[in-house]
């Protein structure tokens, strides 16, 4: 079961990079994140791919100062309460994806998939990278399979 601090409610780096709240679930919140990004996805979606990249990158670096932070705060390598990582990977993930709930969902469960079952070298990344970057990199790189996944499904139908 996920005990989250108290500090999420009271700290604003805390808040986000608990995912809004949403890693504060107190069973699946890897799940809670990914399901709190979607509508943030519909958002970014109205953005042109080029500008809605700049965002994936923004949201990637600065996701790596906010876990970083939280992570150190808390004395806690990875809290899995920390969900910003999920929220950046989802959004990777849809990517060039015209927007539909359809799509919506279907990415939020490849997603979840690559990133729970986390194959090679996403386990490796999550075992040996340190800090924020470590937090952040592993739901990258799963974002990166999804966002393969999606995109291959799309051109097979």
């Amino acid at each position: 079961m996920n005990k989250a601090p108290a500090s999420v409610w009271r700290r604003p780096t805390h808040f986000l990079a608990f995912g809004l709240g949403s890693g504060a679930a107190p069973f699946a919140p890897g799940t809670f994140g990914t399901l709190a990004a979607i509508p943030f996805y519909w958002l970014l979606s109205e953005l042109t791919l080029g500008w809605y990249l700049v965002m994936i990158a923004i949201t990637f670096v600065w996701g790596v100062w906010l876990c970083d932070k939280t992570s150190r705060d808390l004395g806690v390598h990875d809290h899995s309460g920390i969900v910003w990582d999920e929220f950046v990977g989802y959004w990777l993930t849809m990517a060039a994806v015209p927007f539909s709930w359809e799509a919506a969902l279907w990415g939020f469960v490849v997603f979840r998939v690559f990133d729970v079952i986390k194959p090679w070298p996403i386990r490796w990344a999550d075992r040996r990278v340190a800090g924020g970057f470590g937090i952040m990199v592993d739901d990258v790189m799963a974002g990166v399979y999804s966002w393969c996944t999606m995109h291959l499904w799309f051109w097979l139908h």
